[in-house]
């Protein structure tokens, strides 16, 4: 092993976690702003000591056989959906994500699309902007008012409760679904009940989808979930993208079954459903529910701090896997 180790790194990250890198090894960073095609992330983890990815990459059997002088791998993201984590185990190999430092800028960004949607703003600024605008009238743009109304948080974990924090200066009572086990915080500190999956999609008026992609959540919002919830319904996902059937929801956003959406993250990214992106009650972004300054800096540095333990054979702070350093 060369006296530095070699780390590559898939996608360029903020600088301050390249900084962090670059002082202990030799770092290679994609030139390119764009996901490594699966033959060239084979060929440089072929060469690597450790490997920082984003969900974009596809962590398997076959990434490990590949990668003969891997001593751990670091994703650039809370989710891991994109890792094989007991593949990775059975080989003693570390892992991490990024917790905790992006809860509340996606916590935000879901409350922002939320309003968005409650309140047409996004339609009402495309008119403002069109230049078409005859000026006001008693019944244009009118949306739905947020305060009283029930919040649903589907996969209350930290997102789900930070979320639901914010939600206080609207007076919503809380619901809640899904989980390995009830959040006691959500249900001392803000009164939370939780409801089994049919009750909690009939009771909600708005929905917020705060859980990881599961075998038991993909495809959780299906055409049988929107038959349920309340024609005036909004629906936010900041979650994963196939926790939602796409094609469904489209179908229930153009036939009123359900008033709105919010969505950041999409089943089949970066694409979107067809029809989806046509729909006037629907507000769409491109995945930025981590995207704040302090956010993406506080990733790239938990993810690097992960990846340097790795190297040093140290336990990681957010391993996921961390057994098979205790057994090392």
């Amino acid at each position: 092993m060369p006296s530095r180790p070699r780390i590559v790194v898939t996608r360029a990250i903020p600088e301050p976690g390249l900084d962090l890198l670059r002082r202990h090894a030799a770092v290679w960073v994609n030139p390119e702003d764009r996901p490594l095609t699966r033959d060239e992330l084979l060929t440089q983890a072929a060469t690597a000591h450790g490997v920082m990815g984003l969900l974009t990459d596809r962590i398997d059997a076959g990434f490990f056989e590949a990668a003969p002088l891997l001593r751990g791998y670091a994703n650039y993201a809370v989710g891991y959906d994109n890792i094989d984590v007991p593949e990775a185990t059975r080989r003693g190999l570390p892992v991490s994500n990024t917790p905790d430092v992006l809860t509340l800028a996606t916590a935000e960004l879901a409350f922002g699309l939320l309003l968005a949607a409650a309140r047409q703003i996004v339609a009402a600024d495309a008119v403002m902007r069109s230049g078409n605008w005859p000026g006001w009238g008693p019944l244009q743009f009118i949306g739905t008012q947020l305060t009283g109304r029930t919040l649903g948080i589907f996969g209350p974990g930290r997102i789900g409760l930070a979320l639901a924090r914010l939600s206080r200066g609207f007076d919503m009572p809380i619901v809640a679904c899904g989980g390995r086990k009830p959040n006691d915080t959500l249900v001392r500190e803000l009164g939370a009940r939780y409801l089994p999956f049919e009750d909690f999609l009939a009771t909600a008026d708005v929905i917020a989808i705060t859980a990881p992609l599961t075998p038991q959540t993909r495809h959780a919002f299906d055409a049988a979930a929107f038959a349920r919830m309340k024609p005036t319904a909004i629906l936010v996902n900041t979650g994963r993208g196939p926790i939602i059937d796409e094609a469904a929801l489209v179908t229930a956003l153009a036939h009123g079954q359900i008033a709105a959406a919010g969505l950041d993250v999409y089943e089949f990214e970066p694409r979107m459903a067809e029809g989806l992106a046509a729909l006037k009650n629907v507000v769409i972004t491109p995945h930025i529910g981590s995207a704040t300054r302090t956010a993406r800096d506080g990733m790239a540095v938990l993810a690097a701090q992960n990846l340097l333990a790795m190297l040093d054979g140290t336990t990681p702070p957010t391993c996921l896997n961390p057994e098979v350093l205790a057994r090392s």
